[in-house]
């Protein structure tokens, strides 16, 4: 009987409608002090928060854990303010404004002021060649270190960018060596290019700021300046001089077996490689690769067959 009057209650038009019409006010009243109460709440709710002291330190307990864990190691003493992260091989006169010390006598000519390093392993032996890639980087506008791997640094003084170039000596080591030791990617970090060449490399018809214009809407991590075959000995024909294309990335040698390099060749060094003369890195692939060196690969052998490791790391 219960059933069917029910059954009957919702059958009913008229009563249907008192239903709706009993349902109708109830929910405009909830939603009614829904909204204003939601009015009232959000407003306040920081502020309450606040007054009860559970705002503040939920907020500063996180930030404080994600400041320790992001902080450098051995830095969670000092006062987040003061900590530096990272360095430059720029040099600070002892007294009056650093334009009147820095690159003294050379006309730069990258008006974009980037700033780019040049370092290279050099002997004395070697001076006159040094001496063109020194000024020529330099008035370019590029930070200069030099590894002097025989010892020999006041013979140096001579010339008149000895003051404006950064000197580092250690007898009988070579520039992985030196990198590896002295080019830390947080010492280097501020540089957008790291250029670490061979001493023996003629620079006449070379122009840095036009490479890395190159470069950089190629949007090359790792490269280096094609060879004339008229003027260098070409050990792999990828590092020889295209002349229809400013660029190159892969190269086409007819051979038997695993001599030749075609179209289908993914492997170095048919495509994807450099020689180690005279490398030019990105502040992000400078960094793989610092990590990519071992403290005893002083001769880097092996090493330019990995480089496809670092090669796309700026997105890594």
């Amino acid at each position: 009987m219960k059933k069917s009057d029910c059954v009957s209650f919702l059958a009913d038009p008229n009563s249907r409608r008192s239903c709706l019409c009993s349902i109708f006010p109830t929910a405009s009243l909830l939603c009614l002090v829904y909204f204003i109460g939601s009015a009232f709440i959000a407003p306040n709710y920081k502020e309450k928060l606040s007054i009860w002291g559970l705002g503040g330190s939920l907020q500063n307990s996180a930030v404080s854990n994600c400041g320790i864990k992001c902080r450098p190691y051995g830095s969670e003493a000092l006062p987040e303010g003061i900590v530096s992260k990272s360095s430059n091989l720029e040099m600070r006169p002892l007294w009056g404004s650093r334009k009147a010390t820095y690159n003294v006598g050379f006309q730069q000519t990258n008006v974009n002021n980037t700033n780019n390093l040049f370092a290279m392993a050099v002997g004395i032996k070697q001076k006159v060649l040094v001496n063109k890639m020194v000024k020529k980087f330099l008035s370019s506008n590029f930070v200069v270190m030099l590894f002097h791997y025989d010892g020999i640094v006041d013979e140096w003084k001579d010339f008149e960018w000895s003051d404006h170039v950064i000197h580092i000596s250690a007898v009988n080591q070579t520039k992985w060596w030196f990198a590896k030791r002295f080019l830390h990617p947080d010492i280097v970090a501020e540089y957008s290019y790291i250029f670490l060449w061979d001493e023996d490399l003629g620079v006449e018809d070379f122009h840095p700021e036009q490479y890395v214009s190159i470069i950089i809407s190629e949007g090359l991590e790792i490269s280096q300046p094609a060879l004339d075959r008229n003027k260098s000995e070409v050990h792999h024909q990828i590092t020889a001089r295209g002349r229809r294309t400013k660029v190159h990335r892969r190269t086409y040698k007819p051979g038997g077996g695993r001599k030749g390099c075609d179209g289908s060749s993914t492997a170095p060094p048919c495509t994807g490689w450099i020689e180690m003369m005279a490398p030019v890195f990105s502040r992000a692939a400078w960094r793989c690769v610092w990590y990519m060196i071992q403290n005893d690969l002083i001769h880097a052998w092996g090493l330019d067959m990995q480089l496809g490791y670092c090669a796309q790391a700026s997105s890594l």
